[in-house]
């Protein structure tokens, strides 16, 4: 009996013994949607930086898993504010009329022990196809300010043609079709029964 409470105890400790599904607030301050797209004979890349959803994470089952994640299209960032204003507009992702991108899985299946396949609903420019993206989940620890968070890593390829958008058939254009995206997504868990913890500080004083 001893030597299987010992074994309980360790395998507590080390994060394995979660039978249930936790839940986790994307933290907008530490999430990340990363763009690259073809220019010319080159790579531009950005990000989008306002992110809100949820993640929903079982440790023993990553199959019980789910994301429901919102882009804010306006938070578009390429490292140039001249650049960035002719983004938002018309001639490209026309984020003034569709503000938002939203991404609501349907299904995930585990590929290993902390890595799988995330299917669901991707809607973008007011087209919605299904996507899948392979993902990883980079691990579980707690934070300074009194809370407990996660950090899932997914990436995947989209065609801009495929919701619509047509840069890449005017004369001259500049830029290509195919949109690699990295989602860097950082979570703190919702525990109904702790008490506040302290916020964390938002991307332009935190320095860590």
């Amino acid at each position: 009996m001893k030597t299987l409470s010992i074994a309980a105890g360790l395998m507590l400790f080390s994060g394995m013994a979660f039978a249930q599904q936790e839940t986790y607030k994307i933290d907008d301050a530490h999430s990340f949607a990363n763009w690259t797209i073809r220019h010319v004979a080159a790579k531009a890349s950005g990000t989008f930086s306002d992110i809100k959803g949820t993640l929903v994470i079982d440790r023993e089952n990553l199959a019980n898993s789910s994301v429901d994640a919102r882009i804010n299209m306006l938070s578009v960032d390429s490292s140039h504010a001249k650049r960035d204003d002719h983004i938002k507009k018309e001639d490209y992702l026309d984020a003034y009329k569709f503000g938002e991108a939203t991404f609501v899985s349907t299904n995930v299946k585990s590929t290993g022990a902390d890595e799988g396949v995330i299917t669901g609903k991707f809607t973008l420019h007011g087209v919605t196809r299904e996507i899948s993206l392979p993902f990883k989940v980079l691990g579980f620890d707690t934070d300074p300010w009194g809370g407990y968070r996660t950090g899932i890593e997914a990436k995947t390829s989209l065609k801009a043609s495929d919701y619509g958008y047509a840069w890449m058939n005017k004369p001259k254009a500049s830029v290509g079709d195919d949109v690699e995206i990295t989602l860097l997504l950082e979570g703190v868990r919702v525990d109904p029964n702790a008490k506040p913890a302290g916020k964390s500080p938002d991307k332009s004083t935190d320095k860590k």
